[in-house]
């Protein structure tokens, strides 16, 4: 799948379907994704040692399955956006929550190569140097995404205006970080978070911007779901595999 057919599925109201691989980087393990299963993976080294460039091999692996790879940044800073956008089929960033920084995050991934005053003119005024810029941005654009993470409570409060914003098509909840934020650390089926996960839901509809949450179970991911997401990002690598073990293994020692 390209990214322009994955940005067209999220525009048109379809479901999309995806996880995270934060240890899996040799490429030959993508012959084990069964076909149809993935829409998409985030590539993320955010609780390991690795860095984003050794996910690299695994991203043309993919590219040839038809799987479209996001890349998770660590920072928040557009330059790193950018060039994360310049080599992965788009990005994910984490903890955004304020309309500005969310403008300039955005405009780093789907106006670049556009940089300084130049930028600023267009985000402020959509005056562009010429129709040809323009048109040559969008075109070198159409096949990258990007997503803001929804992490804090002040980010659900700002959430209108940053699905308002051109580039968004996709919010993605981290329930650790917004768990923590709310006060009822990792506390997945608390009532407040799932109230908090449909008002992102409810929010994002509104503006036509598909939203969805992690999980690690699939009845919280079915649950999540059920409250409207079309943004389905389920488990991780280590966790499936985890899964998948126990499942066989604790089916085989019963003999």
């Amino acid at each position: 799948m390209h990214v322009k057919k994955l940005k067209d599925k999220l525009i048109k109201g379809e479901t999309v379907y995806g996880s995270l691989f934060q240890h899996a980087v040799v490429p030959a393990m993508v012959e084990s994704i069964p076909d149809n299963s993935l829409d998409f993976v985030i590539v993320t080294p955010e609780h390991t040692t690795l860095d984003l460039a050794e996910f690299l091999p695994l991203r043309y692996a993919l590219k040839s399955k038809g799987i479209v790879c996001l890349a998770r940044t660590h920072s928040r800073d557009p330059a790193d956006v950018a060039r994360v956008c310049d080599t992965f089929d788009g990005v994910v960033v984490p903890y955004v929550e304020e309309y500005e920084q969310a403008q300039q995050l955005a405009a780093a991934a789907v106006y670049r190569p556009l940089k300084g005053m130049v930028l600023d003119r267009v985000l402020e005024t959509g005056k562009w140097p010429s129709k040809k810029t323009e048109d040559y941005i969008e075109k070198r654009n159409e096949e990258t995404l990007f997503i803001p993470m929804i992490e804090s409570v002040p980010a659900i409060e700002n959430l209108e205006k940053i699905c308002s914003i051109p580039g968004v098509h996709a919010v993605f909840v981290g329930p650790g970080d917004l768990t923590a934020n709310m006060g009822i650390p990792r506390e997945y089926d608390h009532p407040e978070l799932i109230a908090a996960i449909q008002k992102v839901i409810d929010t994002a509809n509104k503006q036509h911007v598909a939203a969805g949450c992690w999980f690690g179970t699939a009845k919280q991911a079915l649950r999540t779901m059920r409250q409207g997401a079309r943004l389905v990002v389920y488990a991780n690598d280590g966790l499936m595999l985890q899964h998948a073990m126990q499942s066989a293994f604790t089916e085989l020692r019963k003999g």
